[in-house]
């Protein structure tokens, strides 16, 4: 199954795309501490997910998505305890971070959005609308 079927899989069955709601729905806990230059990272102890964000990101888009990214970990790498997501990182070559991102590009952005443009005709401009950082835009599949 592709991370794009994964993805609306959990939309249909959640009823949401926001990525609070379904951690929340999925009892994965969300932590919020104040993590230095470090967004957010992932860990599982024994039987319990968790999605630690950083309490000092105001930016309630850069949170959101964030927590998707985390949230991609959480259900395509449920065993694996993620490296920490950093500012000056958001565009790792790393594999589980490439697939975490494009997790959180698939979860955040319509494919609607991109079909009808929505206004947005730019790569920024769906950044802006989504929250998605523009040097992501790239991972959204659109067939």
């Amino acid at each position: 199954m592709t991370i794009k079927e994964k993805v609306k899989m959990l939309v249909a069955k959640y009823g949401t795309s926001s990525p609070f709601e379904i951690a929340e729905a999925r009892k994965i806990l969300i932590f919020k501490h104040p993590l230095g230059n470090i967004l957010g990272y992932y860990t599982r102890h024994r039987r319990v997910q968790m999605i630690y964000l950083n309490s000092h990101v105001e930016d309630r888009h850069l949170q959101r998505f964030v927590c998707a990214h985390e949230l991609g970990h959480a259900t395509l790498h449920p065993e694996v305890n993620t490296p920490f997501l950093r500012r000056n990182t958001l565009f790792s070559v790393d594999k589980i971070e490439r697939e975490a991102n494009t997790f959180a590009v698939e979860l955040l952005i319509p494919d609607d959005a991109v079909y009808r443009n929505e206004g947005c005709s730019t790569s920024r401009e769906i950044s802006t609308a989504y929250g998605v950082p523009p040097e992501l835009i790239q991972l959204k599949r659109i067939h």
